[in-house]
C-alpha cells in the first residue's frame, strides 16, 4: 500500500487518516474518542512532568520493538554477507526474501498508545 500526500496518520493509533476536502483544519485523528485520548495524555503527562517530546514504554513492548529491529539487522547483514562474490539472480531472490520478511515482521509492530494510569 503507497501512501500518498493526501494521507496523513492519526496522531494517536497512527492509523491512515484520508484528507478531507472542505474548509477548516486537516483532521489529526481518526476518530473522536482518539482525539480525546490524546488530550487526557497530554494533560496527565503535564501533570507528571513529562515532557511533550518524551515517550514512555512498557519493558515488553521496548523488548519486543529491540527484538524486531535486530531480526533485520541480522536479515541486512546475512544478504550482504551472501551478495559480496558475484552473485546469481537465485542469491538476490533469496536476499530479498530474507530482508523483506525481517521488514515485514518489523513494519506489523504497533505500540497501542494509552493514556498515562490508563490499563
Amino acid at each position: 500500500m503507497t501512501i500518498s500526500s493526501e494521507f496523513q496518520r492519526c496522531a494517536w493509533c497512527a492509523e491512515i487518516v484520508p484528507r478531507a476536502d472542505g474548509p477548516g483544519r486537516p483532521r489529526r485523528f481518526c476518530k473522536r474518542s482518539h482525539r480525546q485520548r490524546h488530550y487526557e495524555a497530554r494533560r496527565l503527562a503535564a501533570a507528571q512532568g513529562i515532557a511533550a517530546d518524551e515517550v514512555l514504554l512498557t519493558r515488553q513492548q521496548f523488548d519486543e520493538w529491540r527484538d524486531r529491529r535486530y531480526q533485520l539487522e541480522a536479515a541486512l547483514e546475512d544478504a550482504q554477507q551472501d551478495l559480496g562474490d558475484a552473485p546469481a539472480l537465485r542469491e538476490y531472490t533469496e536476499a530479498f526474501q530474507l530482508v523483506y520478511e525481517a521488514a515485514r515482521r518489523t513494519a506489523s509492530f504497533r505500540l497501542e498508545p494509552r493514556a498515562l494510569g490508563s490499563e
